[in-house]
């Protein structure tokens, strides 16, 4: 397959692209958690380029390749912790909004607001906006995998 476009970021979105990362950068959650978020959002939605540059960006964290292979059935692995699994079970959630999908339940969030204060959450859900946003960008543009950021 054969990407539709040539990438050439905007300059203005780019810096609102940077902010973005910063703001999410500065909620104070553990980085790994914020790569597996990414990476089962990606996983999610299809997309190769942020599914290849999320596991490239968690190794650099220091995240295993036993986890890394686990992300897609992280609920019938040992691998991943309860605050781990909330995180991934709110991406899952947020990500999966098609139609008929009961999204965010109550018992999701509880389980987040367990394990995150308001800031962290906030860092998290902004995580996830953003990487449905590449994947949707991604997506449309057959963006190939084999690039990292």
């Amino acid at each position: 397959m054969e990407a539709r476009m040539k990438s050439s970021p905007n300059p203005d979105v780019f810096t609102a692209i940077q902010h973005l990362h910063k703001a999410i950068g500065a909620g104070g959650v553990d980085p790994l958690v914020l790569e597996l978020v990414h990476l089962r959002a990606s996983q999610i939605n299809g997309c190769s380029p942020c599914t290849f540059a999320g596991v490239a960006s968690a190794k650099k964290h220091g995240e295993t390749e036993e986890r890394l292979h686990s992300v897609v059935v992280w609920r019938e692995t040992p691998f991943f912790t309860e605050a781990e699994r909330a995180a991934l079970a709110l991406a899952e959630a947020a990500t999966r909004i098609q139609d008929g999908a009961p999204g965010v339940t109550d018992e999701i969030w509880d389980a987040a607001v367990a394990h995150f204060d308001q800031k962290q959450l906030s860092a998290i859900i902004l995580n996830i906006a953003l990487t449905n946003f590449f994947n949707r960008v991604n997506r449309t543009i057959r963006e190939q995998a084999g690039k990292t950021w």
